[in-house]
């Protein structure tokens, strides 16, 4: 017979598992695409470690095979693939209505800085350049998750006579025609809406996106800004640039 010692320990072992299964069971999920079998060994155990369910895939094929039965937290693409272009599986994945809200945090290496801007136009919400630190990759997938998962308050915005932003719906509409934006995109606007009037900086705009993590250069602000203003049409110009400051809504 078990003494009531032995007892405990089995009651506090047994208390451990379920409390790790049930980590395990509402953890986010984190797809990352990845040629390199160092790189994706080195993810699937330094986010494992930081709380997250890792799948990991070698190329854009066993990837696509994937997305189309399984809706992932956040992607982690890698720009250079064997098979495909990672820039033409952003633009699948931001083109699907399934997938287009996913966060999308480019791979890239050190010399490429045109794919880094072509991805943010794209709708891809953040990079990494590589080599890249575990910790800053799991701080950068923490800060877009985030913003994905922030609650919402019940409210519209209007932007002038044409724009309205819905919160809940997270839709924007210009002159009652839906306009297509990426979460970002979509973020930014309500920022600068919800203070219209004033001279939003740079560095503010990241703060609030990215909060205390925020390790993204300026130039990521205006690559948006620029998409928004293309996607509103007219309205667009409602977004004033203030030279050397930032960016405000005036209506």
């Amino acid at each position: 017979m078990m003494s009531s010692i032995e007892k405990n320990r089995i009651r506090v072992k047994m208390n451990k598992m379920t409390m790790k299964n049930q980590n395990l069971k509402d953890a986010k999920t984190v797809a990352a695409v990845d040629d390199e079998e160092d790189i994706r060994e080195l993810l699937s155990i330094g986010l494992a470690k930081a709380g997250y369910k890792v799948k990991t895939f070698e190329d854009g094929s066993d990837f696509d095979r994937y997305i189309e039965k399984e809706t992932p937290d956040a992607v982690l693409l890698d720009m250079m693939l064997p098979d495909t272009d990672g820039i033409e599986i952003l633009k699948s994945l931001k083109s699907n209505e399934k997938t287009k809200n996913i966060p999308v945090i480019m791979l890239t290496a050190k010399s490429d800085e045109t794919d880094k801007i072509v991805g943010l136009e794209l709708g891809a919400d953040d990079y990494v350049t590589k080599p890249f630190s575990l910790k800053e990759l799991a701080a950068r997938i923490k800060a877009v998750l985030r913003r994905n998962d922030s609650e919402e308050e019940i409210k519209r915005i209007s932007i002038g006579k044409s724009v309205v932003i819905d919160i809940l719906k997270h839709e924007v509409s210009v002159d009652g025609k839906l306009v297509e934006l990426t979460s970002t995109e979509f973020n930014i606007l309500v920022i600068l809406a919800e203070h219209k009037g004033w001279v939003m900086s740079r560095d503010k705009i990241l703060r609030k996106l990215w909060g205390s993590e925020k390790m993204v250069i300026d130039r990521t602000v205006d690559v948006h800004i620029k998409k928004i203003r293309e996607k509103l049409g007219k309205s667009g110009s409602m977004i004033k640039n203030i030279r050397a400051v930032g960016y405000k809504i005036e209506e």
